[in-house]
């Protein structure tokens, strides 16, 4: 037990100078703009169509459990409000965070582990090109941006799954579904939202790459990397989410 908390403060000291680093080597030139658009694209454009099933089936499904409920106390009209305000405020963002930490941060751990194993990253230093400005901090910026990107698609489209649910038991327009939805939406429900997936996407790209970025020598090293960079992110995900709710509990 004793071991388990020194190894689990050491990661946690570890990481921490990892994070230094990354933001001291993202403010000194050379920047590396074409790499991170390539990340970009592989990290944010390659997950749309995984996210966009999720989102469209969270809202269809949300939609056909609540109805029932809605339904015994004479509330359908407020279906669409409550849909919208529990995907965008929690649901989504978690669930699009859970999946791109296991479509993005185990990806992110098994390819630079597996450049570890087989010395790539050494090479890069031998050929003088700095392997932690091309390799970590082009993939931090990348699901940094590109998180957030997909979790308003998984909204926008999680609502439009909801829309399908409200009219198949029933007769609703689009217009009249997204009046409802904007009616109870606020500001407040959606600016948190949107800055703690800022967050989920930073620590997904920065647990992935450190991960990997430090795994030992050997083949197997690379699956730990990758098992070890989904279960830290996830976990983190939850912890981040739990400081969020408490913050705008506090602040809105």
């Amino acid at each position: 037990m004793t071991t388990y908390i020194k190894n689990t403060f050491s990661d946690v000291g570890d990481i921490t100078l990892f994070i230094t680093r990354f933001f001291k080597e993202v403010l000194t030139p050379r920047y590396e703009f074409k790499e991170c658009l390539v990340q970009c694209y592989k990290i944010g454009y390659k997950s749309i169509p995984l996210v966009a099933i999720t989102g469209f089936i969270m809202g269809l499904v949300l939609t056909l459990q609540s109805r029932p409920t809605l339904v015994s106390f004479g509330a359908e009209s407020w279906l669409p409000g409550m849909v919208a305000l529990s995907l965008i405020r929690e649901i989504a963002p978690v669930i699009t965070a859970l999946i791109c930490a296991g479509k993005i941060a185990s990806g992110i751990g098994a390819e630079l582990g597996s450049m570890k194993v087989t010395e790539q990253i050494d090479a890069m230093e031998v050929a003088a090109i700095n392997p932690f400005k091309y390799l970590v901090v082009t993939r931090v910026l990348a699901t940094t941006f590109m998180v957030p990107l997909l979790v308003i698609l998984a909204d926008v489209i999680g609502i439009l799954g909801g829309y399908i649910g409200v009219n198949i038991h029933g007769d609703t327009s689009l217009y009249l579904y997204i009046a409802k939805v904007f009616e109870i939406l606020t500001f407040s429900d959606i600016f948190p939202a949107t800055i703690k997936t800022i967050f989920f996407g930073f620590f997904i790209g920065i647990i992935g790459c450190y991960k990997g970025f430090t795994a030992d020598h050997g083949t197997e090293s690379v699956g730990k990397a990758a098992n070890s960079a989904v279960v830290t992110a996830s976990l983190t995900i939850f912890i981040i989410d739990m400081l969020a709710v408490q913050i705008t509990d506090l602040f809105f």
